[in-house]
């Protein structure tokens, strides 16, 4: 150790030990943690506070209750296990070896349905993460590329919506280290929070304030969310329209993006549907498809009116006619109105026929209940893959050659194509608490890489540094993990 990492005569004498998981480098004093609330002096000793994590198939859980008492805490040891097999070891729990000039913590060996694998298991420090957010509304949460605010320091911006739901990209090296101190810090503890599925509130430049918890329902403006559209006006249209033949005369379907007229749609028209005459504000897509027919808000279908008929923007008397029946409705079925034409040809409301409100509330029927999802998204590179090999291309490589599987906590990671191993994970699958920090600032993660023993071998992976999950068990406190 170098004379400007070394402890002092005095520390030593006074029981400090140097923690070596991170940058950060701390100087631990007996009975206290470090910074990340992970590693302790423990008599002189450097020990991980969270037990190993296991994840077990349901007969293992069965087996432990089973062979324990009702009071059993949760804990396993290789009498219960036997030679451990049905059981996974993850990353959570495992300590790091960052940077990894040293084999990852555990490189279990095992054996699946005949053939020799290999797990190598560690929790990765990543300075290069973040986290995809998709929420689940039609409301207007704030335009694209508006920077995203966590009291008040900007950890991500708005990026395209997709089909029903809002995306957020947050996070990032630059927000974690590009930026001010306190941006990282802020960044990072938002992060983490997300990670492990905890409630976090986002406000948007120009936008919203929403409540963002991985599988549960979005809080935008202290309104829960509850639906998540059927799809745009237009497919409303389409998926509902013989059913409201011979009880209607027009539907509009009210949505920020595409709006649906009946009678002009294809849907309409096949059903031979007399045209209505009544014209939508917006910019015409083709029939019975409008675009921009309003502003973008907290209202009808995601738009800023309150009051629907605002979007009509003519009734041509050629074509429509005292009586005309027009059913107005959003695309959730949250909100929705019943009009008859009187003999001014002016929209009056109407107390809407039974046949009309029960295909309104099979839309709601149709629509799934709204959610937010939180995909964890980071670069497992740089020294990372050294504790998995002494050459760490060719875990790259195995890893797009798909001989090597990545999972995050035991749940399958998304892989991206092209360089590198950037990957994705849905955090909802994953055991609780399974994210922690290090105040560089980063998030740490567990991270998994699992191949055929021989694989493993031919990589140059520390082979001899293999040892059984009995190996494992002996040595470690674990605990049984509650993935999803």
């Amino acid at each position: 150790m170098s004379d400007e990492l070394a402890l002092t005569e005095a520390e030593q004498t006074a029981g400090i030990i140097r923690c070596d998981a991170c940058p950060v480098l701390c100087r631990i004093r007996p009975g206290r943690a470090g910074a990340c609330d992970r590693y302790a002096n423990e008599g002189g000793k450097l020990v991980r506070l969270d037990p190993l994590v296991l994840l077990a198939k349901p007969d293992l859980a069965r087996v432990a209750f089973v062979e324990g008492s009702s009071s059993w805490p949760g804990e396993l040891g290789p009498n219960v296990l036997g030679r451990g097999e049905g059981a996974f070891v993850t990353g959570i729990g495992a300590t790091t070896t960052y940077p990894d000039y040293k084999p990852a913590p555990f490189i279990v060996s095992s054996r699946h349905e005949g053939v020799d694998m290999v797990t190598v298991v560690t929790e990765g420090i990543f300075s290069y993460c973040g986290v995809k957010v998709k929420i689940d509304t039609d409301r207007y949460i704030g335009p694209e590329q508006a920077p995203v605010r966590v009291k008040g320091e900007a950890v991500g911006h708005v990026t395209t919506a997709e089909y029903g739901s809002q995306m957020l990209s947050l996070g990032g090296v630059h927000h974690l280290t590009g930026g001010s101190k306190k941006e990282g810090v802020v960044t990072c503890d938002a992060l983490l929070a997300l990670c492990n599925r905890e409630a976090v509130e986002l406000a948007i430049d120009g936008g919203s304030t929403v409540v963002v918890q991985s599988g549960q329902p979005p809080v935008v403006n202290g309104q829960r969310e509850q639906r998540m559209r059927v799809g745009c006006g237009s497919a409303a249209i389409g998926m509902f329209a013989p059913q409201w033949k011979d009880h209607v005369d027009e539907v509009i379907v009210v949505d920020d993006h595409i709006t649906g007229v009946l009678t002009e749609h294809q849907g309409g028209r096949f059903l031979d549907m007399k045209p209505a005459g009544i014209r939508v504000r917006g910019r015409k897509s083709t029939p019975g498809r409008y675009f921009q027919v309003a502003e973008p808000g907290l209202g009808w279908g995601g738009t800023h009116i309150s009051n629907p008929l605002e979007i009509i923007e003519k009734i041509d008397p050629r074509q429509a006619w005292a009586g005309l029946r027009l059913l107005m409705v959003s695309t959730t079925g949250e909100h929705s109105a019943w009009f008859e034409l009187d003999r001014e040809l002016k929209p009056q409301p109407r107390e809407m026929p039974l046949a009309v409100r029960l295909v309104v509330e099979r839309i709601a029927e149709n629509c799934e209940p709204a959610l937010c999802t939180v995909l964890f998204m980071a670069g497992a590179g740089g020294s990372l893959r050294a504790g998995v090999t002494e050459n760490p291309v060719r875990l790259t490589r195995s890893v797009r050659q798909t001989l090597t599987k990545v999972t995050l906590g035991g749940v399958p990671a998304y892989v991206w194509p092209g360089g590198g191993i950037t990957l994705m994970v849905d955090v909802a699958g994953m055991p609780e608490k399974s994210f922690g920090y290090v105040p560089t600032p980063a998030l740490v993660a567990p991270i998994e890489f699992t191949l055929r023993a021989d694989d493993y071998a031919a990589l140059g992976g520390y082979a001899s540094r293999a040892v059984t999950l009995e190996d494992v068990l002996r040595g470690q406190r674990v605990r049984i993990g509650d993935s999803s």
